[in-house]
């Protein structure tokens, strides 16, 4: 068999399997298929044109479909053999990463909500800083303020198992060998799962609005995480049921590729952290780093996947992160960071030792259905 004839044994062999592709779906494409033949008549070249439309829609599906049928073993010997490269100019797509230039702030860093969350549901302080329909905004920060305050999201006690900046990355090292300078960058994927994958996510994430806690974040004079309302405001779900058996591998797959374009060396993963965190109207997170200090340690790549129920009805919710500067042995803001606003069905990846943050959300309705939602977490190493 030539190369050609096995890749389309093997498309077909996918296509016609349930896992991928159900008796429904295969159904439905024959339909659009016979109606676009119809619709196009004698026109030869219209009905090849259209075709390859609904081809390469469905050649996507399937393909990432595989990754969670197939594992992550196949895919990425497939990926092995062609690499995903990062354009160098501002704005450049090659692939499904994107290279941007960091933004000039508009006014400096401001106050911001959140991108990582913890687990259990304490109850909020006796006297809370505002009411729940009307949360007060985040007191002001300096852009000077130490990482390894409270800060940092606080670790599940269990684990299981469109931008982004082309510059230096740095691996976790040693206090005597830590850079000077962290630049903002990150790396960036569009249409992260598929179009069922994001549905079922939504829905699953709606259903169980009452299992969701207050956010904690980690504090260097208590064992666990506490509640801090001047620093983060965000509610989070640690029980993702099958949603974390299908997004992990899909990291899995692509995570050669993301940590060569982040100048990061590979490792190996010894767990993942992934939470759901809903971030409703006042809510944000104040910048800070994901692994400042030592229960979070092990920490090296944050995940921030973006998801809301559409028409999106909040706005704000920006990632920002800052290009950080040494000082007194404690990374602080030089007040410069890279903005990535919450698209649907958007992964951002960046090392854990920048600093970010999560500016204030603004939904109206305060329903907790409207919030910017995220599927978010780290890889240890």
């Amino acid at each position: 068999m030539t190369p050609k004839q096995i890749l389309d044994s093997f498309s077909e062999t996918l296509v016609r399997d349930e896992r991928i592709l159900s008796a429904q779906e295969r159904a439905l494409l024959a339909t659009l298929l016979q109606h676009a033949k119809t619709a196009t008549g004698a026109n030869q070249e219209m009905q090849e044109a259209v075709r390859a439309v609904i081809a390469s829609a469905v050649g996507e599906t399937v393909a990432q479909r595989a990754f969670a049928v197939l594992g992550g073993s196949i895919v990425e010997r497939i990926l092995e053999g062609s690499p995903l490269p990062l354009g160098d100019s501002a704005g450049e797509r090659t692939g499904d990463i994107f290279a941007r230039e960091p933004q000039p702030p508009s006014q400096g860093p401001s106050p911001g909500p959140a991108v990582k969350a913890p687990r259990k549901a304490p109850q909020p302080p006796s006297a809370p800083l505002g009411s729940p329909a009307e949360p007060q905004p985040p007191s002001s920060q300096p852009p000077g303020s130490p990482t390894g305050l409270p800060g940092e999201p606080q670790p599940p006690s269990q684990g299981p198992g469109r931008s982004g900046v082309r510059t230096t990355a740095v691996a976790k090292t040693s206090a005597a060998e830590r850079p000077a300078v962290l630049p903002a960058q990150c790396v960036v994927l569009d249409e992260f799962l598929v179009p069922q994958e994001l549905e079922e996510l939504i829905s699953f994430t709606l259903e169980r609005e009452a299992a969701f806690s207050v956010s904690e974040v980690v504090s260097p004079s208590a064992d666990g995480g506490i509640v801090n309302y001047e620093h983060r405001r965000s509610r989070v779900l640690m029980d993702l049921a099958h949603h974390q058996d299908v997004i992990v591998p899909r990291i899995k797959a692509v995570l050669p590729q993301v940590l060569g374009a982040l100048g990061m060396a590979e490792f190996a993963i010894s767990d993942v952290e992934a939470q759901i965190t809903a971030s409703n109207h006042g809510d944000f997170f104040h910048f800070h780093s994901d692994n400042g200090s030592d229960r979070v340690a092990g920490r090296r790549l944050t995940f921030v996947y973006f998801f809301h129920r559409e028409p999106r009805q909040f706005e704000g919710g920006e990632l920002r992160i800052h290009d950080a500067g040494l000082k007194d042995g404690a990374y602080v803001s030089q007040g410069s960071y890279q903005t990535i606003a919450p698209q649907q069905n958007q992964m951002v990846f960046f090392p854990c030792e920048l600093l970010h943050e999560i500016t204030s959300v603004n939904c109206a309705s305060r329903r907790f259905a409207d919030s910017r939602f995220t599927l978010n977490g780290w890889l240890r190493g």
